[in-house]
Formats: C-alpha cells, structure tokens, sequence
C-alpha cells in the first residue's frame, strides 16, 4: 500500500480471514442439507422428525439473534487492541460477562414461558423444550469463540467452529441411528450439543488464549451492541419465521407439513447459502472503494452485486417453480407445489439483497438503519401473515415476501443517504459488517 493511501483507507482491514471464513459458510450450508436427510431416515418419517424441524428453526431463531452482536463486539475490540499491540484479556472478560447475562436472562425468559413453548411449539414434548434450552446456552461460547478467533486474526479456528458443529451433528445422527434409537429427544440434543465440540477443540490447542491487557471498560466492547442486537434478533426471527409460524399454526395432524414446509425453505436457501460465503469476500473490496473515496466504484461494484443477486433470484424462483417439485422429491422423498418452491425461493431472493445491502450501510456506519430495517420487516410479517390468507402456507408465503421486500426498502433508503452524505467505512464497521451474517443452519 502506497504512503499515500489516504487514512481511511490505512483503517480499513485486510480480507486475510475471508476464504476461510466464506468456506466455512459453504461447509456449514452442506452439512444443514445432510443433516436434514440423515436426521428424516435415522427416525423414520416426516412426522416423526417433524420435533426436529421446530427445535432447529427455533434455535437458530434465538442463538444468532442474541449472540451474534457478541461475536461482532468482540472481533471489532480485539482486531483494535491488537493493531495498538495491546493484550485483549480484559475484552473477553468484559463479553463473557456480558454473555452470561444475556444467557441468564433469556434462559429465565424461555423457563417462564416454558408451559406455553412446550404445548403450543413442541406438542407437549419436554424434550424438546430442554433442547431448545440446552442449544440456546450451546451457543454462547460458540459466537465469543468465533469473536476471539476472528478479531486475534486465527480464521482458520474460525472457520473451524463455525464449519465443524455441522459434520458434529451429522456423526452424532448416524451414531444414534446405527444404535438404533428412534426417539426424537437423543437426536434433538445431538443438535443441541454440537456447538461445544469445536468450541472445546479449539480452547485446547490454545486458540482461544488472549495477553493480558489494559483494563476494558464497557464502551470499549459496546459501541453499536445495542443497535447490533436489536437489528440481529429481527434478522435472525425473520430469516426462520417461516418454519415456526408454521409449527404454530399447523394443526394436530399437519406435523407432517411442518417438516415438509422445513425442507422447502432450505432448498429456498440455496442461493442465500453460496451468496453469504461470496459476499464475506466482496464486502472489503466495496469497503475499500468508499473508505478511498471512490464512490462511483463503490456504486458500480455495488451495482453489479444487485444485478448478481437479481439474476440469482430470477433464475432461483424460476428455477423452484420448474423443478422445485422434482428436486425435493429426490432429495428428501417429499412433495410441495412449485407455486410454494416459487415464493420460497423469491423471499429468500429479497432477503438475500435485503441483507447485501444491510452489510453495506453498517460498513457505511449505519447501524441504527440497519436495526429499523429489520424491525419493521418482523412487523410486516406478522402483519402479511395474519391478514393476507387462511391457508396455512401461502399465508406464510406472503408474510415472508413483503417483510422482507419491507427491510430491503429501508436499507436501500439507508444507503442512498449514507452515500449521498459521504459517509466512510472505518475498521470497526467494516469487521462488524463482514460479521454480520445471520444465515446460520
């Protein structure tokens, strides 16, 4: 880099972790679809994997939302005190205290409501609910070790804990099923548990080791937590609402179409999946641009990116009308109309450019728009689901479609101002905006 490079851009972080972080994402997406197919012929039938389709939607519903703006927070306070040579201990302190505050008050929150999550969401099935409970509190070391690997610049750690729970549960299925367990609970907490396998691998090759440091006080690891919070609880709710509004509305003998409806929205997810890996290396280049001034480049990469995922969503929905049906049949030995496939597959296109360009404007410092963009999307789902029909997917369908159609409006908005503002990214947005990826399972 030239002596010229205006400061800006010196702020700006290399893309050193981004293949392995985007390979990760891609491995994590695969082993989802394997384990969906292993976990459906392990039990046996639909209905019988149905308690699964819910625990994991609800978990990944819960665990990025609350725990992802951890993970952000302790990257952006890490990768800042190491480029001043200075010890971290004292940030991860901070955080796992903050995690497990976080961890205590929404596990009381889910005990509370536990009576109403049991018999409403699992059917009566305790189980399950202690799965849910288990997986939530699974997770917290597995988002504050993804923080320290990636803010101490280990990404191949990070790769590893974010690829690795995935194949962990694959294993942990085919294990029960040789066995010959058929009951839903061991394979609900095989789900639950995996997290903490990688997590344990790396703590004891001593990835997770930080130097002793200047004291952290809390502004120091909560600059936008709040706005970060806030906007990924909506993010990560939204992105799996379909599967748990199904699971509550489904009747007593739709279990059957709780899994299937499960099914359509990964096979939706395909182009989110691959797109999520692409785009942790395309968001430095688009940073870089706009940290150097260069906001026609930055318009132009960021215009070639929309027309991608335009083209991505066209052929997507296309794509899932015409062969959706006979996709899904080959994969996982299920039937559902091309019509559902179709509007699955275009939610999934709106949010895919939703959350593009939710990276960009918090690479632009827009956290608070970002958290606005989001919650609105939440309310319009609720609002598309409740008013727009009485069957029970398209109703769903239609709530997925407009609230994400609703944030992508927002973040769109958000964009034009920051850029016609000439706001710049700094190294703290850029890490959050490169770690701001919900799509989780």
């Amino acid at each position: 880099m030239s002596s010229s490079a205006s400061p800006a851009l010196r702020r700006v972080p290399l893309p050193e972790g981004t293949l392995p972080v985007g390979l990760s994402l891609l491995v994590a997406g695969i082993a989802t679809y394997a384990f969906f197919i292993v976990g459906e012929q392990a039990l046996g039938s639909e209905e019988a994997f149905a308690p699964i389709v819910s625990l994991w939607f609800a978990t990944f519903s819960l665990a990025p939302g609350f725990f992802l703006p951890l993970e952000q927070e302790m990257g952006r306070a890490l990768s800042h005190r190491k480029a001043r040579a200075e010890g971290g201990l004292p940030v991860v302190k901070r955080l796992v205290t903050l995690g497990a505050i976080i961890v205590g008050l929404v596990l009381v929150a889910i005990l509370f409501a536990s009576p109403i999550i049991t018999s409403e969401y699992f059917d009566g099935d305790w189980w399950m609910f202690a799965a849910l409970a288990t997986a939530f509190v699974a997770y917290a070391p597995a988002h504050l070790a993804r923080g320290i690997c990636a803010g101490t610049g280990r990404f191949k750690s990070y790769a590893i804990v974010i690829s690795s729970d995935g194949i962990v549960r694959i294993v942990a299925c085919v294990a029960l099923a040789a066995i010959g367990i058929t009951a839903a609970g061991p394979y609900g907490f095989a789900v639950a548990l995996a997290p903490l396998v990688p997590v344990t691998y790396v703590g004891l090759r001593g990835q997770l080791r930080t130097k002793p440091g200047p004291p952290a006080e809390w502004q120091e690891v909560s600059q936008n937590l709040g706005w970060l919070l806030v906007g990924t609880v909506c993010a990560a709710a939204l992105l799996n609402a379909g599967p748990v509004t199904a699971t509550l509305l489904a009747g007593p003998n739709e279990q059957g179409l709780v899994a299937r409806f499960g099914y359509g929205v990964l096979l939706a997810r395909i182009p989110l999946f691959l797109f999520q890996a692409v785009q942790a290396a395309l968001l430095p280049r688009l940073s870089r641009l706009a940290a150097k001034g260069e906001f026609a480049e930055f318009r132009d990469g960021l215009r070639k990116l929309m027309y991608l995922v335009a083209a991505v969503g066209v052929v997507g929905t296309a794509g899932a009308f015409i062969i959706g049906p006979f996709v899904i049949e080959t994969v996982y030995d299920t039937e559902l109309s091309g019509r559902t496939l179709a509007m699955l597959a275009l939610s999934s296109a709106i949010y895919m450019a939703g959350l593009a360009t939710a990276q960009a404007v918090i690479a632009l410092q827009g956290h608070k728009w970002v958290a606005l963009g989001w919650s609105v999307g939440v309310v319009m789902f609720v609002l598309g689901t409740w008013l727009s029909s009485d069957l029970l997917f398209r109703r769903i369908e239609i709530g997925l479609v407009i609230s994400s159609a609703s944030a992508l409006a927002i973040f769109a908005f958000a964009l034009r101002q920051k850029l016609s503002s000439g706001a710049t990214p700094t190294s703290d947005s850029v890490m959050d905006a490169i770690t701001d990826m919900p799509v989780e399972g």
